[in-house]
């Protein structure tokens, strides 16, 4: 499945990169006559600024929406070289196995052997991540003018509060005596994180659109653990 999925978002990217830019980048009217040069100069004044090779460094500001849903800031230093920082809620839905397996981690060490404890239910109260970014871009003109590629590595910290429900049953007395009970937990972890994106910006305004998939591996709380993320999103850029 997830293999199907970054499939399908490149798949989407480059459609839509195709599809804006025939549109936008047709040389003559609709009567077959050439655009004049007033015209084209007026159109150059609202490109997208990122195309200007004179006016870097950019700025751009914006949301992502996907795994996880974020706001997101980026700084385009040069033609090559960006700054990414994105923060914002992670799609709990999706990690509910994730954290129902987890409550593992939470039984205590003075069960007994006569004693067991079962996760009844888990309720996400809180599930917030922050990650940084640094990214090398280059032109993909080939497939569609205005398109880049962009890859990166970075560093995210993700904070989940969980309420777990769970069955406490003790049967040391010889009949099973079975209590209901309920634990907050927090879970706290950080870890790299890898970046494949495409980046489309050959519009009449200045709006960045992309959409790109991470990859985050645990260090902190559950070492090994990792998951693929990803989402597509717009910017507005400016000076």
């Amino acid at each position: 499945m997830r293999l199907r999925k970054e499939h399908y978002i490149i798949f989407t990217i480059l459609f839509f990169g195709a599809t804006f830019s025939q549109a936008q980048t047709s040389r003559y009217s609709k009567n077959n006559k050439p655009i004049t040069a007033k015209s084209k100069r007026s159109k150059a004044s609202i490109e997208c600024p990122i195309f200007d090779e004179r006016g870097y460094p950019y700025q751009g500001l914006g949301f992502k929406l996907g795994d996880p849903f974020a706001l997101t800031y980026k700084f385009y230093a040069t033609r090559n070289l960006a700054l990414a920082i994105d923060a914002g809620k992670t799609a709990s839905g999706l990690y509910n196995k994730y954290y129902q397996n987890a409550f593992d981690d939470y039984k205590p060490d003075s069960l007994t052997s006569s004693q067991s404890l079962q996760e009844i239910s888990h309720k996400v109260t809180k599930d917030v991540f922050l990650e940084g970014k640094i990214l090398y871009q280059w032109n993909a003109e080939k497939l569609s003018r205005g398109l880049q590629v962009y890859a990166g590595l970075g560093w995210q910290w993700r904070n989940a509060t969980l309420i777990y429900d769970y069955l406490l049953e003790d049967n040391s007395s010889g009949s099973v005596v079975s209590t209901l009970g309920q634990t907050t937990q927090t879970r706290y972890t950080y870890g790299p994180v890898g970046v494949l994106g495409f980046e489309y910006a050959y519009f009449s305004i200045p709006i960045s659109a992309f959409i790109e998939v991470e990859w985050f591996y645990d260090t902190g709380l559950d070492p090994g653990y990792n998951r693929f993320q990803g989402g597509v999103g717009l910017r507005y850029v400016f000076k």
